[in-house]
């Protein structure tokens, strides 16, 4: 009769977690899945998209409370100093701080190892892409991606190997599509194509083109609305340093920007000041200099017909008019203890 063989025993939920916290060996010389304390891990230098706040943040922390980290993050390898971050976030920002919340100490993440700084970026844009429509991204946003599409070190190629890898861990039983390269082309050179790939004008390009030449605090006041598109694109072309001057006014006062102080500051550019900034913001440099000359007065004709001729010359009723003026506040001075009409400043010498 044959022996019975043990049945193995299953890993209890607790060693299954050691397990994965135990960077895992790969044959993918790009990188491979390995669990990474957070507090190793920082976010992407100058990130270009806004990140979940509020309740879509509280909403994602409860999901990964409830479910786990279902799709990796993607990190690269960085040299660094001792004791500080030794990888950068490229996608996964969101997942990351919806971890931090529910107190998650490390993420599966996929490693990356020799990405350039323009790869990177790559993923970071192509990531926010996939996530969300174009048309749903701020006006900001819009700019970068539509940056790097147009910029020289763009390759579509490679554009296509990372969207199919994304796509991949999103849903392990995506196939290839080979439509993208076919419609676009081999390489973007040309801001009509990019223009006809994301159903914009060609002037619509070119403006949000524009936009990721501003400074990040002034980005930030396009996408809420502070400033319109029309008024960022003149002020996109001042240097970032005179752009800080801008920042600066407009974070001391609540002066708006229209396309009129827009274009004045722009004329002023390699030589703004704060001072001219100011002026220039609050409208004092346009406003008009208040008049020194009297109000002119007209003479009622009821006023003139009780006095005067219709065949009075107009010199003989102005010197009347003086004489009896010079008659009057005369008058009125030989009487020191009469106290002066409330109008009187306004016409004595």
């Amino acid at each position: 009769m044959a022996t019975k063989r043990p049945v193995p025993k299953l890993a209890s939920i607790d060693e299954l977690l050691l397990l994965s916290e135990q960077p895992q060996e790969t044959s993918d010389p790009k990188g491979g899945m390995q669990t990474i304390p957070i507090n190793k891990i920082r976010f992407f230098k100058d990130h270009p998209f806004r990140l979940y706040e509020g309740e879509r943040l509280t909403d994602m922390a409860n999901s990964i409370e409830s479910n786990g980290i279902l799709v990796p993050v993607i990190i690269r390898r960085i040299e660094t100093d001792e004791n500080s971050c030794d990888f950068e976030m490229l996608a996964g920002h969101n997942r990351m701080n919806a971890a931090l919340l529910v107190g998650l100490e490390h993420l599966p993440a996929i490693v990356k190892e020799n990405l350039t700084d323009e790869e990177a970026l790559m993923y970071v844009v192509e990531t926010n892409v996939l996530q969300r429509s174009f048309s749903e991204m701020l006006p900001s946003e819009k700019s970068k991606v539509l940056s790097l599409r147009y910029s020289d070190m763009f390759s579509q190629g490679k554009r296509n190997d990372i969207i199919d890898e994304l796509k991949k861990l999103e849903n392990p039983q995506y196939d290839k599509e080979s439509s993208t390269s076919a419609l676009i082309g081999h390489k973007l050179n040309s801001r009509e194509i990019v223009a006809a790939e994301y159903g914009l004008s060609k002037n619509t390009v070119a403006r949000l083109l524009r936009i990721d030449h501003l400074i990040v605090e002034l980005k930030r006041r396009v996408d809420d609305g502070e400033i319109g598109i029309y008024p960022a694109v003149s002020l996109s072309y001042i240097p970032e340093t005179e752009q800080s001057f801008v920042e600066e006014v407009l974070t001391r006062n609540e002066y708006k920007v229209d396309m009129k102080k827009a274009d004045l500051l722009r004329s002023y550019s390699g030589k703004l000041t704060t001072e001219q900034a100011a002026k220039i913001l609050s409208g004092e440099a346009t406003r008009k200099p208040r008049s020194k000359s009297p109000t002119p007065f007209k003479l009622k004709h009821k006023v003139y017909a009780k006095y005067f001729s219709p065949g009075a010359k107009a010199c003989e009723v102005e010197e009347i008019i003086d004489k009896a003026l010079d008659m009057y506040f005369s008058h009125q001075r030989q009487q020191p203890n009469q106290e002066p009409k409330e109008d009187d400043h306004d016409y004595k010498v």
